[in-house]
């Protein structure tokens, strides 16, 4: 148990020299009295300039009741003035809120310029999240007049495939990730699949892309959009931080589950059922796939 009786002033000034040792909910960390105080307004400033007292365990280092582990994170921020988290960390949540505790103000900005700067993606994620796909494609007859002249119309007739996702995944980050991915072609421009709810848990695509032999003005009357997907382009400059190639049509529901693929394994996520050939994947009717 740490002792929660203060030292005396006179105790408690000779007991802070350096190194320091710290208990931090069980993990324990040296340092300097000038690592400590670099944030004079923080918790830890007034901690350790005597304007709080501090509490003790058995072993004589400074005990402090937060999580031990993303302590390293803070410690390591006040040693160099930057905030280094490794590839796939997922507590930057925990982080913020104990930087609010010790009310580290720079560390706070760092975290927010931080989780600016990471896609809606940000690696991690709930453990056990699923997505289940369900595909449909169907094929349509479509009869339409080609215009040669004033009067001089042909009927031709052309068959479209037209296709349908129906999606459905826990992690509404992962969903929002999609919605950014995954945009129709409409006479417009470029739109989102999920204007309204981009965080809802089920995505519903639908999409016919144009045949060669269809007229874009025929192919627009009947209301039919593609599908694209775009990815993040690697930054050229430090001056690039988020642009985008050109988004890439989907051809068919096959292009479509190796996009799906692509994205969710690269957040993680493995194969867990696939229908009804698992040697076939792109050619599946169902597809389960699992965070692990």
């Amino acid at each position: 148990m740490p002792n929660l009786n203060p030292p005396d002033d006179h105790d408690y000034r000779n007991s802070l020299q350096d190194p320091v040792s710290l208990n931090v909910g069980g993990e324990v960390y040296t340092t300097t009295l000038d690592t400590l105080t670099r944030c004079r307004d923080s918790m830890l400033g007034a901690m350790f300039t005597g304007q709080m007292p501090v509490l003790r365990d058995h072993g004589g280092n400074v005990f402090i009741d937060r999580d031990g582990k993303v302590f390293r994170y803070i410690l390591n921020y006040l040693r160099s003035s930057s905030l280094d988290l490794p590839d796939g960390f997922s507590e930057l949540s925990l982080l913020r809120r104990e930087a609010d505790f010790f009310q580290i103000r720079p560390l706070l900005e760092e975290i927010g310029r931080y989780e600016a700067s990471v896609p809606l993606s940000l690696r991690g994620g709930p453990l056990g999240a699923m997505i289940v796909v369900n595909v449909y494609s169907e094929v349509r007859v479509l009869h339409f007049n080609l215009r040669h002249g004033p009067e001089n119309y042909e009927l031709r007739t052309c068959s479209v495939r037209a296709f349908s996702v129906d999606l459905f995944c826990t992690w509404g980050a992962f969903m929002a990730l999609l919605c950014e991915r995954f945009s129709y072609r409409t006479p417009q421009g470029l739109a989102s699949p999920c204007p309204c709810n981009p965080t809802n848990n089920r995505l519903k695509l639908e999409w016919v892309p144009r045949p060669d032999e269809l007229p874009r003005d025929q192919y627009d009357k009947q209301g039919y959009r593609g599908l694209a997907v775009s990815y993040p382009e690697p930054p050229q400059s430090d001056d690039i931080i988020d642009t985008h190639r050109n988004p890439s049509d989907i051809a068919d529901m096959q292009g479509f589950v190796e996009e799906l693929l692509k994205v969710s394994l690269a957040e993680g996520f493995k194969v867990d059922l696939v229908t009804p050939d698992p040697a076939e994947i792109l050619n599946c009717t169902s597809l389960r796939l699992v965070k692990c």
